[in-house]
């Protein structure tokens, strides 16, 4: 029996509340009929990065475009229902007291810094911008940013606060994810990241900026390795997706049949304005490097 797909998802309420009661829709899910996912004979995993309430259009951090993905996922997940074996969903988590937060950081006339300020190196030792707390430590963080990640430390808006709504998984998509969950007879991976209040973290894999010789997520990293294909969605595509996948291939350099298995949906994720021909440059420089697959969710057949 299958369910119609407005009874899953609803496009006109993507990013609110769901209007769905989850008894009820996974009591339809129960009725599909289709086999446990344990008897795949290839195994498909489907990762979203991020797909949170704050990186939608209406949300403390919003990516233009996002509603328009999480819509493009919804339809391929439902289409896709009995040959996905398993979905992933990372979480960006985080405090009001974080490296990243205007909180962290004051001027000289005791300013916080507006979000999307850059701060560097030389902006910490001239005290044009002071951290509140744990002065060493930043100052240290922030040229361990330039000289690990090649990136200046960027100022965001407050987003993803734990146990706010802005940080739980968008209402529509997770109606989706829960509803395969359970006609699959398959429990989502949920990857938490972005917590250590002295690193950025954009991608899944690790921090930034790693303290000591901190290896990562190496559990997720083996994980992937057990799935014939890995399909990514996710927001923001010009950062926590772009660098999710930076650290994936990095660890899987020498082994072109793990990078080879990674497909991108390009209509389910949306960069941050001002990114637009950067992200593309990078998704083309990974394409070519490691022989990744980037197409349309309408364009790949499982």
């Amino acid at each position: 029996m299958k369910t119609p797909l407005h009874e899953v998802f609803d496009e006109h309420h993507i990013g609110l509340p769901s209007t769905i009661g989850m008894n009820e829709l996974l009591g339809k899910a129960v009725l599909e009929g289709l086999s446990p996912a344990s008897d795949d004979s290839e195994k498909i995993l489907f990762l979203a990065i991020d797909m949170q309430n704050d990186f939608m259009e209406k949300g403390e951090l919003a990516v233009p475009g996002s509603h328009q993905d999480v819509w493009n996922a919804a339809r391929f997940l439902y289409s896709h229902l009995d040959k996905i074996t398993q979905i992933a969903v990372s979480l960006d988590t985080h405090q009001p007291q974080q490296i990243f937060h205007p909180i962290w950081w004051i001027d000289g006339d005791g300013n916080h810094p507006a979000p999307f300020t850059i701060i560097t190196p030389e902006d910490v030792l001239n005290g044009k911008w002071r951290a509140v707390n744990h002065p060493e430590e930043s100052l240290a963080y922030v040229r361990k940013l330039g000289e690990q990640s090649k990136k200046e430390l960027c100022i965001w808006p407050y987003h993803c606060l734990e146990g706010t709504y802005g940080a739980a998984l968008e209402s529509q998509f997770a109606n989706m994810v829960f509803f395969h969950s359970i006609a699959r007879k398959s429990t989502p991976l949920r990857i938490v990241k972005g917590k250590d209040p002295l690193s950025e973290m954009y991608g899944i894999i690790k921090p930034e900026v790693s303290h000591g010789d901190d290896a990562g997520n190496i559990e997720l990293l083996r994980e992937l390795k057990d799935y014939d294909r890995v399909i990514v969605v996710g927001e923001a595509q010009s950062h926590c997706v772009l660098e999710s996948l930076r650290q994936i291939l990095a660890h899987y350099e020498s082994a072109a049949d793990i990078t080879s298995r990674i497909v991108v949906l390009s209509d389910c994720m949306s960069p941050i304005p001002g990114f637009e021909q950067s992200t593309e440059d990078a998704f083309a420089q990974l394409q070519e490097k490691y022989g990744i697959t980037i197409t349309t969710s309408t364009a790949l057949k499982l």
